[in-house]
């Protein structure tokens, strides 16, 4: 799209240049006017953010599945992801499906199992999914999920994409290159967008919130703490301050908390989020919170719609959106 100046603004050059001829009696010159035209910046889908390089629009989606547990920290990559899911898995345990297309690290992971709630995940996106094995059941999910490129460790043409590091343990020491699994190939490209955005100047209404806690299983409960000066949720996870590999802290612009029936229930083998449907959700950016719903079509291609409580599209900060897939019976606890 090119922007071109208005036929108020030629006027207006004009007059001004009619008058400084005037002011100055210049005589026998003439004033030539030149304009340029500026092409728009390209938009990345899955941030909202400006991509000048319009890589994200060259790229399609990058599914990497990534260990949650104490043994998997520091994780790498994370900061890095457009969108990252956390579902519950077998155990009670949680664990992370980091969606990349923007920007692509030299390093991902720890890269694990792929699960059924991936299927749900990935369905609409489709693109590229890295993971390392998996129950016969859940990779028979995955593989249900049309033109969905598969990336598995076991594959031998495909382990140039991935790596152990020998100086941690396995299996909490496998771990991606963006840029090698990229270049395997997917489609589309550039993947749908999964939120709307924000425009400049365009207010957040809710209820401004100083800290919430996801209550997932076990040890596996997450504080998200506003802070004001990065504009974004600063993650804590066990205790601790969630910091990256490289020493960044995870802390995205924006947080959806999904209220979703796990089928088979909490922490069975075969459990996985329903994303088909639709539930409530509580949204949460510009340090604030408002509440709202989500909802699919009958199709698992569709892309879930977020809405607020009176009907409208729920729209988001540009840059990073965590997805938290909450059970319908968890609780959220907000402080505000």
């Amino acid at each position: 799209m090119r922007k071109w100046i208005s036929l108020l603004g030629v006027i207006v050059v004009v007059a001004a240049a009619v008058v400084i001829y005037t002011h100055y009696h210049k005589k026998n010159s003439s004033t030539a006017t030149t304009t340029t035209s500026a092409a728009a910046v390209p938009i990345a889908p899955l941030t909202g953010l400006p991509d000048p390089g319009g890589a994200a629009l060259t790229r399609p989606a990058l599914t990497v599945k990534i260990e949650n547990t104490p043994e998997a920290l520091p994780q790498w990559g994370i900061d890095q992801a457009d969108v990252v899911y956390e579902e519950i898995v077998n155990g009670g345990i949680t664990r992370l499906a980091a969606i990349f297309n923007s920007q692509a690290p030299a390093k991902i992971g720890p890269v694990r199992s792929v699960r059924p709630t991936d299927t749900q995940v990935v369905f609409p996106l489709k693109g590229i999914f890295a993971y390392s094995g998996g129950a016969p059941y859940a990779i028979t999910s995955i593989e249900t999920v049309p033109g969905l490129t598969l990336v598995d460790e076991d594959r031998a043409d495909e382990t140039s994409a991935m790596y152990r590091d020998p100086n941690l343990y396995p299996p909490h020491n496998l771990f991606g290159i963006g840029s090698a699994l990229f270049a395997i190939g997917g489609s589309p490209a550039p993947p749908p967008a999964l939120f709307s955005y924000r425009g400049a100047g365009e207010k957040v209404k809710g209820t401004t919130v100083a800290s919430f806690v996801v209550n997932f299983p076990s040890i596996y409960p997450v504080t998200w703490t506003w802070d004001a000066t990065t504009g974004s949720w600063d993650r804590t996870l066990f205790g601790k301050a969630d910091v990256t590999g490289t020493g960044a802290r995870e802390s995205p612009k924006n947080v959806v908390v999904m209220f979703v029936n796990y089928v088979n229930g909490i922490g069975t083998l075969n459990s996985y989020a329903n994303l088909q449907g639709s539930g409530t959700a509580d949204f949460f950016t510009d340090g604030k919170e408002f509440a709202g719903m989500w909802s699919r079509g009958a199709s698992m291609s569709d892309v879930i719609q977020y809405q607020t409580s009176s009907g409208k599209t729920a729209k988001l900060t540009p840059g990073q959106t965590w997805v938290e897939l909450l059970d319908v019976g968890a609780a959220l606890t907000v402080t505000p």
